[in-house]
């Protein structure tokens, strides 16, 4: 079965089966004790750390491992900030941070402190103007990821740390999605990634802080990773991950063109292949493994059920296969369409074969969820006479991605061109997928107005104007 979703983890590298097994039998000591076994730990503990930071970029002594990578954004962002208070209370975040940022930037403002979030664009990626816009006086910290993690976009993170430079502020980045294929971005202050993202063993993660940058850490300290990270190292797994990310960055010059290539192809034909198909992220700015794309008139979790039936591990941030029934917030940031959004992440060793497969089941899957739905067919509808009544409003409250765009898309037909259909509906998603709908299929969005102006008692109404095919 073809795994798609290394985004979320990657399957165990070979090389880290090989040091993890190795190191149960070398590394199970405490490697703060002084007799033999001990000592064996701790070499082992220290060489994996020189490993890590030859691949970060740093010094050893700057770098410390985590129990996981959702820890290590933490201890960095909330260390950082708490460091740096007398400075002040100003964090700026971009709006598509990974939620483990995002979780700290609510943690900070619940306490007391102030969040600024910096937009992007229709493909996900931030401004750097923008960005050095926000770093105002009292701004303590910033926080860029090095490539999104829904859809793949390269974030300017050399340029924003510059302008970061120059304003004295210090820059964490979170750069799981990249640690081991692509270079390590400059300029950075603070780093976290995971192992699990780049084959390693989960449980794993890496926090490195520049010397010189003010650090607090925000739990109790013992004597274990400088104070930093409490607890017992898991040494054995910390092996594992050191010798697997060293195995990926040999490889990854050659493994990136490869899975780039792949990716390439599933940009390019899904769009030929599927209708009314939305392929989202930077198309050049990208990281090589990850594709992102969203289907009109589909459910996200029937389309990501079907998959799996199909033999295809895909993920998902499309508001009908989450229980919050709330777009990702990446794919809100950037206002493109959100039902039936798929995301394809390539582990290493993807075959053309496997993607091949994938291009052939995927429009008969997508086809067999529209048809289930009573998705719009092609057909022409129901066209409306001069004397007939202009102004429709479709009430679709209480029923979820993605039936609105559904409703919408088989009733406007029933208007005449220039006339406005006001859509109903209480689901968010919907706050996205209308306004995307438009834009694909050629109509006119007006925006947004209370629902009770149509006489519901919840909700909003999204309102549309027709335009003449």
């Amino acid at each position: 079965m073809p795994y798609f979703d290394a985004a979320s983890s990657a399957p165990l590298h070979p090389v880290a089966r090989q040091a993890l097994l190795a190191a149960l039998d070398e590394g199970w000591a405490d490697p703060a004790r002084l007799y033999r076994d001990g000592r064996r730990a701790r070499m082992l503990l220290d060489a994996a750390r020189e490993t890590a930071a030859e691949a970060v970029g740093c010094r050893a002594d700057e770098l410390v491992f985590t129990p996981s990578g959702t820890q290590g954004v933490h201890l960095g962002v909330l260390g950082a900030l708490a460091g740096r208070r007398r400075v002040g209370d100003r964090l700026v975040v971009s709006a598509v941070e990974h939620s483990s940022v995002l979780h700290c930037a609510e943690v900070h403002e619940a306490s007391g402190g102030t969040v600024d979030q910096v937009g992007v664009d229709r493909l996900g990626r931030v401004d750097p103007e923008v960005f050095a816009a926000a770093l105002t006086e009292g701004t303590a910290l910033a926080c860029l990821q090095s490539a999104n993690h829904e859809v793949g976009t390269v974030q300017p993170v050399a340029e924003v740390a510059a302008a970061c430079r120059e304003a004295g502020v210090p820059l964490f980045v979170d750069a799981a999605q990249s640690l081991g294929r692509m270079p390590v971005p400059e300029g950075w202050s603070l780093l976290a990634a995971s192992a699990h993202k780049w084959g390693g063993p989960p449980g794993v993660g890496l926090l490195a802080v520049r010397k010189g940058v003010r650090h607090v850490p925000p739990l109790p300290r013992d004597e274990r990773e400088r104070g930093r990270v409490p607890g017992f190292e898991n040494v054995p797994a910390i092996v594992a991950a050191a010798a697997s990310l060293r195995a990926v960055r040999e490889q990854a010059a050659t493994e990136s063109d490869r899975l780039s290539a792949l990716v390439e192809r599933i940009r390019t034909r899904v769009p030929e292949l599927v209708p009314d198909v939305e392929v989202v992220g930077d198309p050049a700015r990208r990281l090589p493994h990850l594709v992102t794309f969203s289907c009109l008139y589909v459910d996200g979790e029937a389309l990501l059920t079907e998959l799996d039936r199909a033999g295809f591990a895909v993920s998902s941030g499309s508001s009908c296969t989450s229980s919050t029934l709330t777009p990702s917030h990446v794919l809100r940031a950037m206002g493109v369409l959100s039902e039936g959004n798929v995301r394809v992440s390539l582990p290493s060793g993807t075959t053309e074969e496997d993607v091949e497969r994938f291009l052939g089941v995927l429009p008969g899957v997508v086809r067999g969820v529209r048809e289930q739905l009573g998705a719009p067919t092609g057909e022409p509808g129901p066209r409306p006479t001069a004397g007939e009544e202009a102004a429709l409003v479709l009430d679709t409250l209480g029923r979820r991605c993605p039936i609105p765009v559904i409703e919408l898309a088989n009733r406007i037909r029933e208007v005449r061109a220039g006339s406005v259909v006001a859509v109903l509906s209480d689901d968010e998603a919907a706050r996205l997928d209308v306004p995307a709908w438009c834009e694909m299929r050629g109509q006119e969005y007006l925006g947004e107005r209370p629902a009770a102006d149509f006489g519901a008692d919840r909700g909003s109404a999204y309102l549309v104007r027709r335009v003449e095919e």
